[in-house]
C-alpha cells in the first residue's frame, strides 16, 4: 500500500500550530473501512530546532500499513512553547482531528499517541485530558521522559526539564502536578512504554518507573525492553521499531464504547 503525500492542516495561527495529514492509499469511504489513527508526537526535548520532519519516516511507515497518521508540531522552548502554550497546542492538535474526521474518513474511536522520548511525555500527559473532543483510546511511548521531577533532578539534557517548564517542582508544584505524567495517574486507557537496552539518551529509569507507578495506581500500563538505542525507536526497519508496530497493531483493534 503507498501512503499518500502528506498534508498540512493548521489547528492555530501559529507557523508551528499544524499537523501532517499522511493516509493509506485511497482513505477510506465507508465505516468499515475507515482507518484507525495514529497520532505522532516528536521528540527533541521539547527545544524548537527538533521539528516535525522527525516523525514523518514513522508516518509513511505506518501510512503504509493501513494507519491514518496525524505528525503533530507544536510550539516549543524557543519557538513560543512552554508552560502552559506546548501542553495547549498538543490538546487543540489532536481535538483538531475532529472536523478532519467526516472529510478524510478517519476512524476516531481509535485513535492511539505515539510519543518519542519527549514526545513520549506529551503522548502520556494526552491520555489523561477531561473532556477532550477526540479522546486518546492509547498511548505508544517510546522511551517516554515520563517522570519530569526525576529528569530534572538528573539534569537530563543539559537542563531541557527546566527550559521547558521555567520552574522546577519546588518553586511550582502545582505546574508539575498539571505537566508530569506521573502525578497525572491514574490513567483509563493502555500505556504500552517501550524502551532500547541501548539508550543513552534517556534512562529506564524514565519508563521502568512511570509504569510500576502507574500499575500501582490501577492503570493498564506495560513496560517493553527492545533491541536497540534511542532512535532506533522511531528507525522503520529496526527491531525497535518492529516491536513499535506490534504495539500499535494491538491497541489500535480496541474502541471506545
Amino acid at each position: 500500500m503507498m501512503p499518500s503525500d502528506p498534508q498540512r492542516l493548521a489547528y492555530g495561527k501559529h507557523p508551528d500550530q499544524y499537523a501532517e495529514l499522511t493516509l493509506p492509499d485511497g482513505g477510506g469511504t465507508a465505516p468499515a473501512q475507515l482507518p484507525a489513527v495514529v497520532v505522532i508526537i516528536h521528540g527533541g526535548y521539547w527545544r524548537s530546532r527538533y521539528t516535525a520532519e522527525l516523525g514523518r519516516p514513522a508516518a509513511q511507515d505506518l501510512a503504509a500499513r493501513g494507519y491514518a497518521c496525524w505528525n503533530l508540531e507544536y510550539r516549543r522552548a524557543g519557538s513560543g512553547g512552554g508552560w502552559p502554550e506546548t501542553f495547549e497546542d498538543i490538546s487543540a492538535g489532536i481535538d483538531a482531528l475532529a472536523p478532519a474526521a467526516p472529510e478524510y474518513g478517519l476512524d476516531l474511536s481509535r485513535v492511539t499517541v505515539l510519543g518519542h522520548s519527549a514526545g513520549g511525555h506529551l503522548a502520556v500527559w494526552a491520555a489523561g485530558r477531561t473532556g477532550a473532543a477526540v479522546p486518546v483510546t492509547a498511548v505508544v511511548s517510546q522511551a517516554g521522559v515520563l517522570n519530569l521531577a526525576e529528569a530534572m533532578e538528573l539534569n537530563l539534557s543539559d537542563g531541557a526539564v527546566r527550559n521547558f517548564l521555567g520552574s522546577s517542582p519546588e518553586a511550582d508544584p502545582d505546574r508539575y502536578r498539571s505537566a508530569d505524567p506521573l502525578l497525572c495517574l491514574p490513567l483509563s486507557v493502555p500505556v504500552v512504554a517501550l524502551h532500547g537496552d541501548a539508550d543513552r539518551h534517556v534512562p529506564l529509569s524514565q519508563s521502568a518507573g512511570f509504569v510500576e507507578a502507574a500499575v500501582q495506581s490501577g492503570s493498564p500500563a506495560e513496560l517493553r525492553m527492545v533491541p536497540g538505542d534511542h532512535f532506533d525507536l522511531i528507525t522503520p526497519g529496526t527491531e525497535a521499531w518492529a516491536a513499535v508496530i506490534e504495539a500499535v497493531a494491538a491497541l489500535s483493534q480496541a474502541r471506545l464504547t
